[in-house]
């Protein structure tokens, strides 16, 4: 592992590092910011998993959350959304190839060598955080932003006990049944739809649901409301009775102005539940 940058910040440490990743087969590019209190114990872990066409930089940058995770004492780890390289396949379109891992194991050609990030952010990543940075592994959550919040809903769901809470930024929540989903799901994970399931949040919802609070943060002019389809999990999260909380916060959109000034809430969310 590598250390591309580390600056001070809000009493902490915002770190930049990279690392040859076995499982995407290339070197992989991630962000860590770590509290004041990591100096001397392990802190809890909230992830932030971004979307469409970013890069571990992005919610770095322009969220905001470091300030409020340095009041709470929880670290905070932005991964990258794709494997990167040159021999890493690629696709003109936005929606498609590099900044668009959907948080699967592609089984597909030409995918399948270098897109498995659902295994990166399940596993590898973890373990290498684990062991190099003061992190208490035993208590993580876990939130994300449109593609990023489909990864984090459908990760908390897939993986029981592991996230202690999820949230998501309007999140893709119902890919299944949208172009932002199936073009994607069928790429990586070919044309047999019954292994587009365990991807789905709105689907996992109905099937399972969380055994933790879950916070739905959706824009109200979100210009891709109808690409999100947030109604579909709206209505299994109540049909299931779950733990949480859907709000739909009138005249924003999809941007990172809507992130920042929701992140407190989503930070002091997980804290709560990470320091119970």
């Amino acid at each position: 592992m590598k250390t591309v940058s580390e600056n001070s910040c809000f009493g902490g440490t915002q770190g930049v590092y990279t690392h040859e990743s076995q499982t995407c087969a290339c070197d992989m590019t991630f962000g860590l910011f770590l509290p004041e209190e990591a100096a001397y114990v392990p802190v809890p872990v909230l992830w932030y998993l971004s979307g469409l066409t970013c890069t571990h930089e992005n919610a770095m940058v322009k969220a905001g959350a470091q300030g409020w995770a340095a009041e709470q004492g929880i670290a905070l780890i932005f991964p990258d959304t794709s494997p990167r390289g040159e021999d890493v396949a690629d696709d003109e379109a936005y929606d498609l190839g590099k900044g668009a891992g959907f948080y699967v194991n592609a089984t597909q050609d030409p995918w399948q060598p270098h897109f498995r990030m659902w295994d990166y952010i399940a596993d590898e990543l973890p373990a290498l955080v684990g062991e190099h940075f003061a992190l208490d592994m035993d208590r993580q959550a876990i939130t994300g932003h449109s593609m990023g919040g489909h990864g984090a809903l459908t990760l908390a769901m897939n993986l029981p006990g592991r996230f202690a809470s999820v949230s998501a930024f309007a999140p893709i929540a119902h890919p299944t049944t949208s172009d932002w989903g199936r073009k994607q799901l069928g790429a990586y994970l070919g044309a047999d739809e019954a292994t587009w399931a365990t991807h789905d949040a709105t689907l996992l919802m109905r099937e399972k649901g969380f055994d933790g609070p879950v916070l739905i943060d959706q824009g109200g002019s979100d210009q891709f409301i109808d690409l999100l389809k947030p109604e579909a999990l709206s209505q299994a999260m109540a049909a299931r009775r779950q733990d949480g909380v859907f709000r739909m916060q009138k005249g924003y959109d999809h941007s990172y102005f809507f992130v920042s000034t929701f992140i407190e809430d989503h930070v002091a969310f997980h804290a709560e539940a990470l320091h119970a």
